[in-house]
Parts: structure tokens; sequence; C-alpha cells
């Protein structure tokens, strides 16, 4: 069952990702859909980390959630990271905080240390077990409850739904 769920999340992958660089012509479809489906055939055991992935209605509405929630998060560091640049007169405290998760996947954990580093004013440095170590720009919360409610928790409710 694990190969199977892993050979459909990887065909639809590659799918998507065809379709997307080829575009929507019916013969585009229907090569990208052989040739997702032959790649899948052949590697979709060298990529069972797909398998971390939940497939259902519930994950597919939490998976469109985390885009917008990515989306506004990364406009939001942005402006301030931005804001810093041409204010340099705010002030920052760099640092390095811990921070703890609770995702369980090796997948899950690493699109969360994904997700911090993508936006701008932060960068994860190093995973261990369940404990991130995150570069801050502007470290407001030192302890590690305050900092993961800070950095870690908006990301982790949607990819607890939708990686385990």
């Amino acid at each position: 069952m694990r190969k199977i769920k892993s050979l459909i999340i990887s065909t639809i992958l590659l799918f998507i990702t065809w379709i997307l660089l080829a575009g929507f012509a019916q013969q585009e479809i229907i090569v990208g859909l052989i040739t997702a489906l032959v790649v899948s055939l052949i590697f979709h055991e060298k990529i069972m980390v797909l398998q971390d992935i939940k497939l259902g209605p519930k994950s597919f509405f939490f998976m469109i959630g985390y885009f917008f929630l990515f989306t506004a998060e990364l406009i939001k560091s942005n402006l301030d990271v931005a804001q810093r640049v041409i204010s340099p007169k705010l002030p920052i405290n760099p640092g390095i905080v811990k921070v703890r998760t609770k995702l369980k996947t090796p997948l899950g954990r690493a699109f969360l240390a994904n997700s911090i580093t993508l936006t701008p004013g932060t960068l994860t440095v190093e995973m261990r077990d369940e404990f991130f170590y995150i570069h801050w720009i502007d470290i407001t919360k030192p302890d590690i409850d305050g900092a993961t409610k800070s950095i870690v928790s908006k990301f982790e409710n949607f990819l607890e739904v939708i990686f385990g």
C-alpha cells in the first residue's frame, strides 16, 4: 500500500510539473501523463519520502491554506526586512534561537525548515530531532516556547495536517 501511495503521489507531482512547463495542449497532456507514470514506475521506490504526505480532502484544503499563509508571511517578512534596510535606526537583535517542532515526519520537518528559511529575517541553521536552531534577525522572544510560537507555530498547524 505504501508503494502504491508513493507511486500515485510521484505521478501526480511529475504530471503537474510537466503541465506547468509544457502547457495544456492535448498532446502535451497525454505525453506528460505517460512520461510521469513511466518515471514514477522506475523511481518511486527511491522517493519513498513522498509517502509522508497525507491524501484526503482535509489535507488538500490545508495545502491551499498553507500556500496562502506562506505567501502572506513571505510578503510580511520581506516588508519588515526592507524597512530595516531603509531605516537603519530600527533596532535589530540578531542571534540564534532554539525552537521545538511537533512534526514527526522527515518531509514535514524539511518543509518547515525550508519555509522558515525562505521567509526573510529567519534562517534554519540546524535540525536536531525535534529542535531547530534558527538565526533570527530580531529576537523578540529568546525562550524556546516564545520563539516557537513566533516562528514555527503558524506553519506547523498546517503542516501537521498535511504531513503528520
